[in-house]
Order: C-alpha cells, then structure tokens, then sequence
C-alpha cells in the first residue's frame, strides 16, 4: 500500500483520482494548489511515495512544483507524475524534462489509472494488485 499525494485544483478530478487510488488500497493525500502540495512533502506527518500532480493550477503552477521538489534532496527521489490536460506534441517532453518522472493526460482513464500510477511505485512498495478481479 502505497501512500500517494494528489495535487490537483478540479474537485471533480481530485475526487476521482483520491477514490480509484483508495478503491486499490492505497492511502492519499490532497491539495488544491502547487502551494500546499509542497506544504504537505514538506511539512506533512505522512511522507508520499509517489506524487500525482497538474500542470496548470492556481498558485503555483506543476512545473514550479517539480522544480522545488526536484531541487530538494530529502524530496527528488519521490516520483513526480503529471496528470494534465495538455495533450499537444511536444507537451510530454516539456514536462519530462521540467523534471517530473512520467505524464498522463487527462481526462484520466478509470480502468487504467491505479495500474499506470502503480509502475512508477518503489519495489519496496506492497501494491495490493494481486486483489484485482
């Protein structure tokens, strides 16, 4: 089970991507802005073993997120997915080499989002997918 912090303005898509991560058994995290996502790595009890992330959110953008956490030794081994509208070409390499780890655009695909999500995850990481029917 793997503890997964969401960063995303849109409720709705918050929501959602909070209810498939806990349908799958693992904890979450929220925020509503690039701010207090940083705010809750930073100084928040639990520590995310992945984080879920928008590009374009009040605030503070995705690409300053991941430009502050990938600065910052005790946060830039955690993976960074982007989850964004942003489908245009050229848009997933921008946002690799701003720093995050992988992208997914939405809208966000039900079915397949846990799964995507759960390939970034540590090893170490006990993801309960063999209880998937």
């Amino acid at each position: 089970m793997a503890c997964v912090l969401v960063i995303e303005d849109n409720k709705d898509n918050r929501e959602l991507m909070v209810y498939l991560l806990k349908y799958f058994g693992h904890r979450t995290l929220v925020a509503p802005d690039g701010e207090a996502g940083i705010d809750t790595v930073a100084h928040g009890e639990d520590r995310p073993d992945l984080i879920v992330c928008d590009i374009h959110m009040p605030k503070m953008d995705g690409y300053e997120v991941a430009k502050q956490l990938k600065g910052h030794p005790e946060h830039r081994e955690i993976p960074l997915i982007a989850v964004t509208s942003s489908a245009m070409v050229g848009d997933g390499q921008r946002i690799l080499c701003h720093g995050f780890d992988g992208y997914m655009t939405k809208p966000i695909d039900p079915a397949t989002f846990v799964q995507q999500l759960e390939e970034f995850m540590s090893k170490d990481i006990e993801t309960p997918a063999g209880d998937r029917t």
